[in-house]
């Protein structure tokens, strides 16, 4: 930030700590997938010296993406903590994927962190995902800078690029999106493409080159200094306009050279309270390098200009019980608050909690109270405890480093706290807190799922309960309607690794099924029907004959059984019997399997013995009365209908209800929902929208959101039931 020529490089080989907040940075990475954010990261780590060579730490393994299922599917899946040390400060670095099935993790990043570094692709551009987030982080005023990577990409314009990040993400004031420092390309390659060598700072018009795998400092040419004349003066203005100081515009205009220490310190200042978002350009080091292009710059910045967590609010506190709390500040001597951002496994440590602490110190051996109250929505119960907090680590690729306490500020690794869960708070035990939960999306993608034999069976139930636990974009279900076990996902990558971490962390195989949706059945008209269940076979028979009549009823109105006997002919006793028996088989359907509802029953007559006639002989005629009326009328297959709400960009909202109405949906209504964006509202039958998810991604190119809720079952189209009919009896 402060354009610097030392450097200050972490000591390779242990944790960096922190013994005040001042000293601290979290920072997260944003971006869409394949933006370079885990090289990023892994290139800061070289110029800090916290490894030896880009992305491997001491035992050859990777330091950010080291799981296995990363491995073999080339892809960030979680979020990882990578803390460096530059001069004196230790910057937690959060590695988030970019792929949208794991926006999760992206959020838990977002949560710890206190300022976001956007990595975007020079050869790919800004995905309009990428957009959200930033509204997002523009919406709390979290602090935000940009980052250009693949410049060595055959089509990579670092201006045009520039340009359109200050477009996409200034807004109505494109000069809060500015670069800091300018690329200098070599002499062009075989290819015609030049590669870049170097930067040029546009406040300090220093050149830093990096052509011979280290930083070096000199002066610019006569022939450099003409190239960044117009740009330094644009990035003057815009730090200028965002000054405090409101005479030093005029100043400028008259004429006079302001101080570059001046104008720094006010960059830095409006960077850490987010209304400046510089651009940078970053490459990762060739092979045998130890500074990749823009690294230093990069650690200047999140240094200089990022804000400690000081500076950040810290999140409402209520007591479990909801009664409120005082508000924190970010002191190591105040009362303890952290949260748990991540949950995961680990095959030797066993099971870890990621935890940002808000207020206080956490220490190993100590006693603290969790509560995780506010998140059953995501499948997690209320729950209230005491537990022992085992050894405090930092995460180095697949190690974890002890750590001797966790500040108020810093990140840290909790092992063996077995109760807590993402998005509990640990607080002292004689003063227990309660944090405000973050936003999460719904998980929108049903995956229904079975043991894959009797041993997975065995361990299905606990298996499932811990990636619940861990991840709360997952939800589990065990539907009452259609008995499967339901596994919500935020799409189908979601779902892979979900069922891979399953077979491999918990040693649960597990084989997907075809998802049924709760459909009913009811009567197409009123029929009457006569149960006749009269046996003998030696001793005491069974006897009871009944005569009912059965019409349909509004939606929503359930089984209504009413007693028009009279005279006696079904005992009084035996009554209760009957309707038992017509539930019963309400229960089990008629026709399809599906439960039938929305039906009056009446009893009008019915036949008993005094020896032979028993509660189960009128259980059995009372089912068998409700299935002769069954074939005298038709039975109308029902299917529960969805309130679906789609927001999209404006752009979009033609292929939206495109796509709705061919799922035989209705579109209620559409409204503006903020600046370009439109919410779609419509009614859609659920077992049309079983893929929604992932349909509707495609269609909007990542920027789509929607949710579903409960309305109504209707009756379902003839033609579409008779299929329905027809796979159920091939199931039977």
């Amino acid at each position: 930030m402060s354009e610097k020529s030392s450097t200050h490089p972490g000591a390779a080989g242990r944790a960096p700590t922190a013994d005040r907040p001042a000293a601290l940075r979290n920072v997260v990475l944003v971006g869409h997938s394949g933006s370079g954010k885990t090289t990023l990261v892994e290139a800061l780590a070289l110029a800090s010296g916290a490894v030896n060579r880009a992305g491997r730490v001491e035992d050859g393994g990777c330091l950010s993406d080291y799981d296995e299922i990363e491995h073999r599917q080339q892809r960030s899946v979680q979020l990882s903590l990578v803390p460096v040390d530059w001069g004196g400060i230790k910057i937690n670095l959060l590695d988030t994927p970019g792929y949208a099935d794991f926006v999760g993790e992206l959020r838990a990043g977002l949560r710890a962190a206190d300022a976001a570094l956007f990595v975007v692709s020079a050869a790919d551009g800004v995905a309009g995902a990428t957009r959200m987030v930033w509204d997002e982080c523009a919406a709390v005023g979290m602090p935000r800078a940009l980052v250009i990577t693949h410049l060595e990409a055959a089509r990579a314009d670092f201006d045009e690029m520039t340009r359109r990040c200050a477009v996409t993400f200034g807004g109505d004031d494109v000069d809060a999106v500015l670069p800091l420092y300018l690329p200098l390309y070599g002499a062009p390659g075989a290819d015609g493409h030049a590669p870049v060598n170097g930067l040029i700072g546009l406040l300090s018009q220093r050149v830093f080159d990096y052509s011979s795998g280290e930083r070096t400092e000199r002066a610019p040419t006569d022939e450099e200094l003409p190239l960044i004349e117009t740009a330094r003066n644009r990035l003057i203005e815009g730090i200028i306009a965002e000054s405090e100081d409101e005479s030093l515009m005029d100043r400028y205009l008259a004429g006079e050279q302001i101080d570059v220490k001046t104008l720094i310190g006010d960059l830095e200042t409006a960077v850490a309270r987010g209304s400046f978002h510089p651009v940078l350009a970053a490459a990762p080091a060739s092979e045998g390098a130890k500074q990749g292009l823009g690294t230093v710059e990069l650690l200047e910045l999140i240094t200089g200009g990022f804000p400690t967590p000081s500076e950040r609010e810290t999140p409402a506190v209520t007591a479990p019980d909801g009664s409120p709390r005082a508000s924190l500040g970010c002191d190591p001597e105040g009362p303890l608050a952290a949260e748990v951002v991540k949950t995961s496994s680990d095959p030797y440590v066993g099971r870890l909690s990621l935890v940002r602490v808000f207020s206080g110190t956490l220490r190993p051996d100590e006693t603290v109270h969790v509560s995780g109250h506010g998140l059953t929505d995501r499948g997690h119960e209320d729950h209230d405890v005491d537990e022992r907090v085992g050894a405090l680590s930092a995460p180095f690729g697949k190690q974890q480093r002890p750590l001797p306490q966790a500040i108020a500020g810093d990140l840290a690794c909790v092992a063996k706290l077995t109760r807590a869960e993402t998005g509990d708070t640990l607080s002292a035990k004689d003063s227990p807190l309660l944090m405000e939960p973050w936003e999460m999306p719904d998980p929108l993608l049903p995956i229904a799922i079975r043991a894959h034999s009797k041993a997975d069976e065995d361990k299905l139930s606990q298996g499932l309960a811990r990636l619940v636990a861990e991840d709360p974009t997952m939800r589990l279900e065990h539907n009452q309607d259609t008995h499967q076990v339901v596994l919500w996902c935020m799409g189908e990558a979601h779902a892979d690794v979900a069922l891979e971490r399953l077979r491999s962390r918990y040693g649960v195989q597990v084989d997907t099924v075809d998802h049924k949706v709760a459909l009913r059945e009811t009567f197409g008209g009123a029929a009457a029907g006569r149960g006749r269940h009269v046996k003998q076979s030696g001793g005491h028979g069974q006897f009871a004959i009944c005569e009912i009549e059965v019409e349909p009823l509004p939606g929503g109105s359930g089984i209504e059984f009413v007693d028009k006997v009279v005279g006696g002919a079904v005992p009084r006793q035996f009554i209760p019997s009957v309707e038992k028996g017509v539930r019963a088989q309400a229960a089990r359907g008629i026709a399809a399997g599906y439960p039938l509802v929305d039906i009056r029953v009446t009893l009008l007559d019915g036949k008993s013995h005094s020896v032979d006639s028993s509660d189960a002989a009128f259980q059995t005629a009372g089912a068998l009365a409700l299935r002769e009326a069954a074939a005298q009328t038709t039975i109308a297959l029902l299917e529960p209908v969805a309130d679906v709400r789609v927001l999209v960009p404006d752009e979009y909202v033609g292929p939206v209800l495109s796509d709705l109405s061919g799922r035989r949906g209705r579109v209620v209504g559409t409204e503006q929902s903020g600046a370009g964006r439109t919410l779609v509202r419509a009614e859609v039958p659920e077992i049309e929208v079983g893929r929604y998810a992932v349909d509707l991604r495609s269609l909007s190119h990542g920027t789509g959101r929607f949710s579903r809720g409960y309305l109504r079952h209707e009756p379902m189209p003839g033609q579409l039931a008779a299929r329905m009919r027809e796979q159920a009896e091939i199931g039977a």
